[in-house]
């Protein structure tokens, strides 16, 4: 029994979509038997139905959020952590997390492994019936599932891609078959080794992506969607001659067209709906918005740490992380008062938020009326993209685009409607002796002082593998990054901007507002790469250093 659980760890790869499938701990009862189901894959619409299974079911929001800057320790009367698990404690100090619930590593592992496994099945079932015309669409979505996937793995247990380091970066186990042995053994890899398949799979897929396969077509890869992907993949796969950003450039404006207003986010429209019965969360992630390009449905306890609960309030992204260095923060745009977008402060309750995501329940016992908390996420969306396409064009100099690209975000994000440029980003990210951060809504002051734990802004010392220059390119670097921050609050994007730029994050409690600093994360920390589920490396994966 102990080597088929090994073999279950890597991904349950079993082809029946079941409501058991649902459940993170219900894969026990395919303990005994091989996940390999090919042989009823016999018809295009099984091989189509399978796809469903192609997603995961677990996003890494909770868990990147709790281990970023956008997490403090609070201290005061009544704040505990999550105690059904100890998993956002462990999180958010940093430990080994050994909670196998809902959002943690293992999860995460899980339903990403198991998602893999029912996109080889697809292109397997579709390689046997030799590749016809009529399941390329299939065999498209299915590629890129698996290279999101991997992607997705990725950016949590390995180093951000480094072009220095990455023939030596340990990387993740790349699953191009279903498992034909009980006990396999994997090896994990090259991070060059692991970008190159996801490579291949990108552009061997995305060609084929249709938009007439599904009914919905933002629960699947689209064209839109599946370029939006491409993009944030050559952004992360920096070379050093920096040529990958052209590609990036390209599949992000096949996503923006020639009118950004018109693929963006409608903000103002959405700042409007009452947040009361979650109507503006359930506005965000619809599917109707035109700026929500793959949207996923999962299981979460996501809303009970970064909603408007009183559960789990010792660690959260307080008013302190907020009003200093995040949403509430001095920026290009002003002050948070010019967002069209509320933010959400509760004087009872150390959480500050914008109400995006809610909480659904998937009810599993009728008459006990009592089921599993699910969210619906975009993780793929058109603001994120222009702002991946901005960075791309910053890092490569080609500024004035980038500051286009800041000024349609700005339109459709806040009320301001003046414009972009260099003169303004060196007002509020340029040098200064002075933190500037308390300047409400006007631009008089004259730069911004770099962060530290006990005196913060959103300015942070940035050292990256790839080069960028003082002065004007750094400036637009932390307008993006702080841009990012505010557009991606909650969904976790944060830290991969923290591993990609090498910044500095610390540990911090507040306690009267009194900053107590007890643990550093540096730039070449090795925790910087989570490490992977005790029970996948006691299956023999090899573990992250320590």
């Amino acid at each position: 029994m102990k080597k088929i659980y090994k073999s279950l760890l890597l991904g349950c790869v079993c082809c029946c979509v079941t409501a058991t499938t649902l459940i993170l701990l219900s894969c026990d009862k395919y303990l005994d038997v091989l996940p390999d189901n090919r042989a009823a894959l016999d018809t295009d619409s099984k091989i189509t139905d399978l796809l469903i299974s192609a997603y995961p079911e677990t996003v890494d929001c909770m868990l990147a959020e709790l281990y970023c800057d956008n997490t403090d320790r609070n201290e005061g009367s009544g704040y505990t952590a999550m105690t059904q698990s100890p998993f956002q404690e462990q999180a958010a100090t940093w430990q080994e997390i050994t909670a196998i619930t809902q959002d943690t590593p293992y999860a995460l592992w899980d339903h990403c492994y198991k998602a893999i496994g029912a996109a080889n099945n697809v292109i397997i079932a579709i390689d046997k019936l030799g590749r016809p015309d009529r399941l390329k669409a299939q065999l498209g979505e299915a590629l890129l599932c698996r290279a999101f996937c991997h992607f997705r793995l990725s950016n949590i247990f390995c180093q951000a891609y480094s072009y220095k380091t990455c023939d030596q970066d340990l990387g993740i186990t790349y699953i191009t078959v279903p498992e034909s042995e009980v006990s396999p053994v994997y090896e994990r890899g090259t991070m060059a080794e692991l970008y190159r398949h996801i490579e291949a799979d990108i552009l061997e897929g995305l060609p084929l992506i249709s938009d007439n396969l599904h009914t919905v077509v933002k629960y699947h890869f689209n064209r839109k969607a599946a370029c939006a992907f491409a993009a944030r993949f050559y952004l992360y796969y920096m070379q050093e001659d920096k040529s990958n950003l052209d590609k990036c450039i390209r599949y992000a404006s096949e996503v923006i067209g020639a009118d950004p207003s018109a693929t963006l986010r409608d903000w103002e429209t959405l700042g409007k709906i009452p947040i009361n019965d979650a109507q503006r969360g359930n506005a965000f992630v619809s599917a109707d918005d035109r700026a929500n390009l793959l949207i996923l449905s999962t299981k979460s306890y996501w809303y009970y740490v970064f909603g408007a609960t009183s559960l789990g309030m010792k660690y959260t992204h307080n008013d302190k992380i907020a009003t200093s260095e995040s949403i509430k923060a001095r920026g290009f745009w002003g002050d948070y008062n010019n967002y069209y977008f509320d933010v959400y402060t509760d004087s009872d309750k150390p959480k500050v938020m914008m109400y995006k995501l809610p909480q659904f329940m998937q009810i599993v016992d009728v008459t006990k009326n009592t089921g599993n908390p699910r969210m619906q996420i975009p993780v793929l969306t058109s603001d994120a993209c222009i702002i991946d396409r901005a960075e791309a064009y910053a890092l490569k100099g080609d500024y004035d685009k980038a500051y286009g690209d800041l000024t349609s975000w700005l339109h459709a994000f806040t009320r301001q409607t003046g414009t972009v440029d260099a003169a303004l980003l060196e007002d509020v990210y340029g040098q200064s002796d002075d933190i500037g951060i308390d300047i409400p809504s006007g631009m008089t002051s004259k730069g911004m002082r770099y962060y530290t734990p006990t005196e913060p802004t959103p300015k942070k010392r940035l050292n990256p593998d790839f080069t960028v220059t003082e002065g004007e390119q750094e400036n637009l670097i932390h307008a993006i990054l702080h841009a990012r921050r505010v557009t991606t609050i909650h969904e976790g994007q944060r830290w991969q901007d923290v591993k990609r730029y090498g910044i500095e994050i610390y540990r911090r409690n507040i306690k009267d507002g009194n900053i107590t600093v007890y643990d550093t994360m540096a730039k070449d920390d090795p925790r910087r790469a989570i490490q992977l589920p005790a029970q996948v490396i006691k299956a023999g994966i090899t573990p992250n250093p320590r």
